[in-house]
C-alpha cells in the first residue's frame, strides 16, 4: 500500500511546496519579477522568472512519478503553432477528429468512440458511472487506483468497489468467479464490471493469455471489462508484453490511453469499443465535468502522439531507463518487491539507506517490508536522462561505504 511519506520525509520537500506558489527567489529573498503579459507570445520571458523555481527545488532529481516534467517538445511546438487557429469547442475540433482516427487505426477498432478528458481519475469516474446501473458494482484489485488513489470518486457516485487480493497487482479469473458467486441475492450489489490496469500499480503487465482469460470470465458472467491505461504506453512498449494494441481493443469493452504519464501536459483518451456502451456517453461525460470547452488542448496532444510512433518511442525510453536503474540496484545487492518490466522500480532498501537517499532524491516510500527495510518506488519518464540514473546509483553505492 502506498504511503504518502514524501510530504513528511524531508523538511526541504515541505519548503519546496511552500515556496513554489509564492515565487520566492531563494538567493535574494525577493519576489521574482514577472514578465509582462504578451498574449501573442512574441517576446521572450526574463530568464529570472523561472530561476526561482529551479532554486527552490531541493533535490538533484525526482523519481516520484512520470509527470514531473511538462510535455514532449513536439507537443509544445504543436500547441504554440496552432495557438491562434480557431476551432469549435467541446472536443468537436479538427484535431479531435484526426486524433480519434489515428487511435482507431492504431488499435484496430474502427467503430469505437473516442473521448478526450483531462485526467485518469476523470476517465475512471466517467466510464464507470456511465456503464453501471445504480445497484451495480465494479471488481478491482486491492491495489487498484480506483480503490486507493481517487478519494472514493467512483463510490461517491453510488457504485461499490468490490476488492480482491490479486497477484502482483493483477486481478485473477478465479477471484472474479468468487466475487460473483458471493453476491447472489437482492440485498447485495450486483458486480457488473471488472477494472484492471495495464500496466498495473506495481508496474506489472498482463500477458495476452491472462487478458484473454479475464475477458472470457467476464463474458461468462455478463461483466464489462474496463482497462485503465494511465501507463498503457509503458505496458505496450515493455520488453515482455505480448499484447498488441489491436488485441487489447478486441478483449476489453472500454479502455483509456494515458497521456499525462507519457509525454502530454495533461489528458487521457477514453476508447469505448463496445457499441452497447456508446449511447449518450457524451451526456454523462458532460454531467461529470469531463466535456471540456477547450478540448482542443487535449486532442491536439494526442494527435501529435499518434500521428507516428512517438507515443510508443517515448514510453520505450522510460522503460529502458528504468531497466538501467533496476540493473544497477541489483548489482548493489538489493532485491525487488516485484518483477516490473515497465517504468516503475520497487527496490527493497534498508531504512538507513533510504534516510541517506531522501535528502538528495525525491521518491515514494511505498510500504514497510520488515522492521529494518522498506519498499520504495522509483519512476522514470520520457524525459529521464541517463546521467540522472547514473548519479542515483553512484549515491546508492556510497551509502554502503
Amino acid at each position: 500500500m502506498f504511503l504518502p511519506q514524501f510530504f513528511i520525509a524531508s523538511g526541504k520537500r515541505a519548503s519546496y511546496l511552500r515556496h513554489l506558489p509564492e515565487s520566492i527567489d531563494n538567493r535574494s529573498g525577493q519576489a521574482c519579477d514577472s514578465p509582462p503579459i504578451d498574449p501573442l507570445g512574441l517576446t521572450e520571458p526574463k530568464s529570472s522568472s523561472l530561476d526561482c523555481y529551479n532554486e527552490a527545488m531541493p533535490y538533484k532529481y525526482l523519481f516520484f512519478d512520470d509527470y514531473s516534467e511538462g510535455a514532449h517538445p513536439r507537443i509544445l511546438e504543436s500547441l504554440a503553432r496552432t495557438n491562434l487557429q480557431q476551432e469549435p469547442g467541446y472536443v468537436m475540433d479538427a484535431f479531435a477528429i484526426q486524433a480519434a482516427g489515428f487511435i482507431r487505426e492504431r488499435f484496430g477498432c474502427p467503430q469505437a468512440e473516442v473521448h478526450f478528458v483531462a485526467s485518469g481519475t476523470q476517465a475512471n469516474l466517467a466510464v464507470l458511472s456511465a456503464i453501471l446501473k445504480p445497484w451495480e458494482s465494479v471488481i478491482a484489485a486491492e491495489t487498484g487506483h480506483i480503490n486507493t488513489h481517487e478519494a472514493g470518486s467512483v463510490e461517491a457516485t453510488g457504485h461499490k468497489v468490490n476488492t480482491v487480493k490479486g497477484h502482483q497487482g493483477k486481478v485473477l479469473p478465479a477471484e472474479i468467479e468468487g466475487m460473483v458467486e458471493m453476491h447472489n441475492f437482492d440485498q447485495m450489489v450486483v458486480p457488473r464490471a471488472v477494472y484492471i490496469s495495464q500496466s498495473t500499480e506495481l508496474g506489472t503487465v498482463y500477458t495476452e493469455a491472462e487478458l484473454t482469460a479475464l475477458a472470457e470470465k467476464c463474458k461468462e458472467h455478463g461483466l464489462y471489462l474496463y482497462l485503465d491505461g494511465a501507463r498503457l504506453g509503458a505496458a505496450l512498449a515493455s520488453r515482455v508484453c505480448d499484447v498488441s494494441p489491436e488485441t487489447l481493443a478486441k478483449l476489453v469493452d472500454v479502455f483509456y490511453i494515458g497521456g499525462t504519464k507519457n509525454g502530454a501536459l495533461i489528458g487521457e483518451a477514453i476508447v469505448v469499443v463496445n457499441p452497447a456502451l456508446q449511447d449518450h456517453f457524451r451526456y454523462n461525460l458532460r454531467q461529470r465535468g469531463g466535456l471540456l470547452a477547450k478540448g482542443r488542448a487535449v486532442s491536439l496532444q494526442f494527435l501529435e502522439l499518434f500521428r507516428d510512433d512517438l507515443y510508443f518511442e517515448i514510453a520505450r525510453h522510460a522503460n529502458d531507463l528504468a531497466a538501467q536503474l533496476e540493473a544497477g540496484i541489483r548489482e548493489c545487492g538489493y532485491k525487488m518487491l516485484v518483477e516490473a518490466p515497465t517504468n516503475q522500480v520497487f527496490p527493497i532498501f534498508p531504512n538507513a539507506v533510504i534516510e541517506r537517499l531522501q535528502p538528495e532524491y525525491g521518491f515514494h516510500v511505498w510500504e514497510k517490508f520488515d522492521a529494518q527495510h522498506s519498499v520504495v518506488r522509483l519512476v522514470t519518464s520520457w524525459a529521464t536522462e541517463e546521467n540522472a540514473v547514473a548519479e542515483f546509483l553512484s549515491t546508492l553505492r556510497s551509502c554502503e561505504q
